[in-house]
């Protein structure tokens, strides 16, 4: 009963920390468990399909950059449920959250689907620079906004990244209302990104 009880904490606290950093120390401390049983814990929702890893990507150029993966549950409504998520309000980090796990569950189903031979991972530097969604080898950088109009502050972890990878493609998905060329990088509508996304046009 005492390990049923550690692992319905374990969904919740997984929940919380959802398409973030794996630290497996601290979600253990938060369980009541040691950092091993949090990682068999992990491995039992991977082999069931309840949730998967986004590794790091790990190329460096000049930056020293996070190697610890980031988990998803299989879908965006189990977080919410376990949460107690309703009514989640655009603006809020909730919705953010929520907006950036679709965006990362629709790629993930899309290179599955069509047997992609791409790689899902994101990058992250200790200097915090980040882009949430890296294609093959530096081939498409992409970042989750969930604003109404992307703007130069939100371009920071794209510059950085084509700093290093000149040649990537970089996408801002947002909720802009139309697709704009903003200083290099393209900003696109999420329905206009997931309708590229699934014709191929992305990767």
């Amino acid at each position: 009963m005492r390990k049923l009880a550690s692992f319905n904490r374990f969904m919740e606290v997984a929940a919380l920390t959802d398409g973030e950093m794996v630290n497996y120390n601290n979600i253990a401390q938060d369980c009541g468990v040691d950092a091993k049983t949090v990682k068999e814990y992990f491995s039992i929702l991977e082999e069931t399909l309840i949730g998967y890893m986004v590794p790091a990507f790990t190329r460096s150029v000049k930056r020293r950059l996070n190697q610890s993966p980031r988990f998803y549950y299989f879908d965006v409504s189990l977080p919410n449920y376990l949460l107690h998520r309703h009514g989640l309000q655009p603006g809020s980090d909730d919705f953010g959250h929520a907006y950036e796990h679709l965006m990362i569950q629709e790629i993930i189903a899309y290179l599955g689907y069509n047997d992609s031979e791409e790689t899902l991972s994101y990058w992250h530097t200790y200097s915090g620079y980040e882009v949430d969604a890296v294609l093959g080898d530096a081939k498409v950088a992409i970042e989750f906004k969930s604003c109404r109009e992307v703007q130069s502050k939100h371009l920071k972890g794209q510059k950085a990244f084509h700093e290093e990878h000149p040649d990537a493609r970089l996408i801002i998905v947002s909720l802009d209302a139309v697709p704009r060329l903003f200083n290099g990088v393209e900003v696109l509508p999420a329905k206009v990104f997931l309708q590229m996304l699934w014709e191929g046009s992305v990767v």
